[in-house]
């Protein structure tokens, strides 16, 4: 009896997908004995028996366990005892991942192949975000994270417009940040981060902009300006109102001089101190007025 298979001895699959644990084989010429087909799982304690889950005798499939890894299994080949046991699965979960054992047994021969199977998570779609303004000669960085997946994750920056990233950037694989520490034109385009890993990838787009810094001359010349200009409202604000409390004694005088001619005048009384009430009131207005 030898077994056939030469497929890698480690399997990497996503949950979700199906695989197929290859084990083919011949028998000999002197192997005349009834055939016995075994999958197990084997124990990672070596004191500890492996776990049975399916065998293949006298014509007959058996299941041997409700152990989860038992659900979805089945012998790839209709007919087992044509050569062919290897074992498929179906919808794989977190559950299946475990090295399991082909043993194949015709009297006299013997023979079992062992094949590690590893389930893996498919990384989640990633989030690109920018960190950072996008002023010219300003440092900036872009950033991507996927928030799910298998380790290890590996993350990959590219330009998909604009030409191929200049060198003078740096990103790193492991965080999926890409550094740009003097950003200017040449830098601008629609970048896309793609996160991997054994069993699939994602990825995420962002638009980076370079926009020229603001005219500082310019500015500090407004606010110049500006300043001047709200001084001289202020003045001239100041003059009006003086010129108002300036004018309204003058005024009031003139209009207490008005004597109307049919009316006699009033006999002479001691001056009263409202009389004087408005220059009293303002003494300071004496000196600008």
């Amino acid at each position: 009896m030898q077994l056939t298979s030469k497929g890698p001895q480690t399997i990497q699959r996503a949950e979700g997908e199906s695989v197929t644990l290859g084990c083919t084989y011949t028998p000999g010429p002197l192997d005349a004995g009834e055939l016995d087909i075994e999958w197990s799982v084997v124990s990672p304690d070596t004191t500890q028996k492996d776990q049975l889950l399916m065998s293949y005798t006298g014509g007959t499939k058996y299941i041997h366990t409700n152990h989860a890894l038992a659900k979805g299994l089945d012998f790839s080949a209709g007919d087992p005892s044509k050569g062919d046991a290897s074992l498929s699965i179906a919808l794989l979960s977190p559950a299946h991942r475990a090295t399991y054992k082909c043993k194949v047994k015709k009297p006299p021969g013997v023979d079992m192949r062992k094949v590690s199977l590893v389930v893996m998570a498919k990384p989640s779609v990633p989030k690109c975000w920018m960190e950072g303004g996008e002023l010219v000669g300003e440092p900036v960085s872009l950033h991507c994270k996927s928030a799910e997946g298998s380790t290890p994750l590996k993350y990959m920056w590219r330009r998909e417009w604009g030409g191929a990233i200049p060198s003078a950037a740096t990103q790193n694989s492991v965080t999926g940040e890409l550094v740009i520490s003097n950003h200017s034109q040449s830098f601008a385009g629609i970048y896309l981060c793609e996160v991997t890993n054994a069993v699939g990838a994602e990825h995420c787009r962002i638009h980076l902009r370079a926009h020229k810094p603001p005219n500082r001359a310019g500015m500090i010349v407004g606010i110049v300006v500006g300043s001047l200009l709200l001084v001289i409202i202020l003045l001239i604000f100041t003059c009006l109102l003086l010129y108002k409390l300036c004018d309204r004694p003058r005024y009031e005088k003139e209009v207490s001089n008005e004597i109307r001619e049919d009316v006699p005048a009033p006999e002479s009384r001691p001056i009263s101190r409202g009389t004087s009430r408005s220059t009293s009131q303002h003494p300071w207005l004496t000196g600008l007025c």
